[in-house]
């Protein structure tokens, strides 16, 4: 996954760098000792380490579960020196009960899209739509990734499906090719 919400980032597995094509692509070299086959496209924090749950995975869950949910609290802290500061200037009631409720139906509508994103991923025109949105519900995103992290590296559920479609259909096409093509015989 790329830095962005959801959005696939196939630069690092894919030879040609083409954006928004899952990672599970032919791996095998012409010739080489490699075998060829989809390869697992790599998750933000946890590389390749959710296939197997090897290579630290489970400490890995651990701090990323932290580390959201301590960017949440002082994301929530920043936020209320923000609200002293309005009460403050005394702008009046309104304009803060607006602000409040903004922040608040923000971070609702980010959580839900940023939960949303670990099972399917979404439409690149709607997230750059949602994009000043999601910046303003940042508490939201950081909540579902801390929340998803207790069960899961998040995206996993996502990846793991792809990824074995992607295997499935490889080894169905394997099956089909049972010579090499171009030693065919021809008849003259």
């Amino acid at each position: 996954m790329s830095d962005e919400n959801g959005t696939s980032d196939s630069a690092a597995a894919s030879p040609a760098g083409e954006r928004g094509k899952p990672a599970a692509q032919d791996a095998g070299a012409p010739g080489g000792d490699t075998p060829g086959g989809p390869r697992p496209e790599p998750l933000r924090f946890f590389g390749t380490s959710w296939l197997e749950h090897d290579g630290g995975y489970a400490a890995r869950r651990v701090g990323v579960a932290a580390g959201s949910l301590a960017a949440a609290v002082v994301s929530c802290l920043v936020l209320r020196f923000a609200y002293d500061g309005l009460a403050l200037a005394d702008i009046g009631g309104f304009v803060t009960l607006l602000l409040v409720v903004m922040f608040a139906v923000c971070s609702a509508l980010a959580f839900r899209h940023t939960w949303e994103s670990f099972g399917k991923r979404p439409d690149p025109d709607r997230q750059a739509s949602l994009r000043s949105l999601l910046t303003i519900g940042f508490v939201g995103s950081l909540v579902a990734y801390f929340l998803r992290s207790l069960v899961e590296a998040p995206g996993e559920k996502l990846h793991r499906t792809e990824y074995e479609e992607a295997r499935t259909q490889y080894e169905r096409r394997a099956k089909r090719r049972t010579r090499n093509p171009s030693k065919k015989r021809r008849d003259r």
